[in-house]
């Protein structure tokens, strides 16, 4: 009697541990909702920024001095005492020694500061009175470019 009834049981136990096939299509759509949504939290929802910035981080990466100037603005900003822009910018990033600290700003998050992205995102809060190294990215006609890397 005893076998006969833990046989029973088993044998409950084990239909009710399977799913039926309703069951499976619901657990399958939950998963795949799930996968979206972490993929939507990870890109941002301007794709074209985000390229842009990862082009700029491997020529900064790779000092790629050509491909730098094709992503920067024509007027770039690269001293702030006393002003600097235009030509000249490499010269001041080599005799400064500025590349590593151009490789670890470009690393950090941009955040919108007015017309510009810039990083480090300390920057972009006023509470804060950061004068630090920082990067500004802008669009202009359409197109990203690098505005500047300046620092106080």
């Amino acid at each position: 009697m005893r076998i006969l009834v833990t046989s029973l049981l088993a044998v409950a136990f084990f239909f009710s541990a399977c799913q039926t096939p309703e069951q499976k299509k619901e657990k399958t759509k939950r998963e795949a909702l799930k996968k979206k949504a972490k993929a939507d939290l990870r890109q941002s929802p301007d794709v074209d920024f985000q390229a842009f910035v990862g082009r700029l981080r491997k020529a900064v990466a790779n000092r790629d001095t050509e491909t730098l100037k094709s992503m920067m603005t024509p007027d770039f900003g690269y001293k702030l005492e006393p002003p600097m822009s235009g030509p000249g910018v490499f010269q001041c990033w080599e005799q400064e020694n500025l590349w590593p600290e151009l490789e670890g700003i470009m690393q950090e998050r941009f955040v919108k500061k007015g017309e510009f992205m810039v990083a480090p995102q300390q920057f972009a809060d006023p509470s804060l009175n950061y004068d630090g190294y920082r990067v500004g990215i802008t669009r202009i006609k359409g197109s990203w470019k690098f505005a500047y890397f300046v620092n106080g």
